[in-house]
């Protein structure tokens, strides 16, 4: 099977279509596609229903994809830092699901091992809680989450080879992995590809059979040229120098 395409633009090919739910990788601006992401964008698939941690920040990530008015929901669970998100939003342009992150990242993985929904205490008694099923557990309530499953996973790794085996570096971790399983289909875009033998076994955290699309996008751009002291928290605009 062929995994591996020349631009973004190869990989997304037949993918794309108006209405559609996407999960995107990354925190913050860390781990994310940006090159795919750009593809989107001058695509102009419109109507998008996209899961992802945050929603990047003004015309960066997915705040591109803002500007240009393709979104319709997002399920976040950070969405500081991005004042046309506050704009759409206000204004009700934008359909916004708050979720916290780890029942996001529970919801992405619940997804991905054909669980439809799960019981969580996170949220009990809370706005999230409203709407959704409570149920009791041994004295305590708990909420029923829905898993997430999406038409398209867009991810962000640091190595793969070319079977499609991967590793993700540091924060990039955090939401890229449990998403890259979520999707009928996954295209990740990663910073290196090597031989088929050449990542150590042990180190792989996404095995191959979980990417049907591999495109080669360099270093990401928000990565570079940035000192280690200017990070100024673990959601903000300059954590990208650690986690990339």
């Amino acid at each position: 099977m062929k995994k591996i395409y020349p631009n973004p633009a190869a990989a997304l090919d037949g993918l794309l279509f108006d209405g559609m739910h996407l999960c995107v990788g990354g925190f913050g601006l860390c781990g994310i596609p940006e090159r795919l992401i750009d593809a989107i964008q001058q695509d102009g698939v419109k109507g998008l229903t996209i899961a992802s941690n945050n929603a990047g920040i003004d015309n960066e990530g997915l705040g591109k994809l803002l500007r240009t008015r393709q979104v319709k929901k997002m399920i976040s669970s950070y969405v500081g830092e991005n004042k046309e998100f506050e704009r759409q939003f206000l204004s009700g342009e934008l359909e916004v699901e708050f979720c916290p992150q780890g029942t996001l990242a529970e919801r992405c993985r619940a997804g991905g091992a054909g669980i439809p929904g799960f019981y969580t205490k996170t949220g009990v008694g809370t706005q999230v809680a409203e709407g959704k099923e409570q149920k009791d557990f041994d004295g305590e309530t708990y909420i029923l989450e829905r898993g997430i499953f999406a038409d398209l996973c867009l991810i962000k790794g640091w190595k793969a080879d070319k079977a499609g085996n991967l590793m993700f570096r540091k924060t990039a971790r955090n939401f890229n992995a449990p998403m890259a399983t979520a999707g009928k289909i996954c295209v990740a875009e990663v910073e290196e590809i090597v031989e088929v033998g050449e990542l150590d076994p042990d180190c792989i955290h996404l095995p191959g059979i979980y990417v049907k699309r591999l495109i080669n996008g360099g270093v990401n751009l928000k990565s570079v040229d940035i000192p280690k002291h200017a990070c100024r928290n673990l959601t903000g605009r300059l954590c990208l120098a650690w986690g990339r």
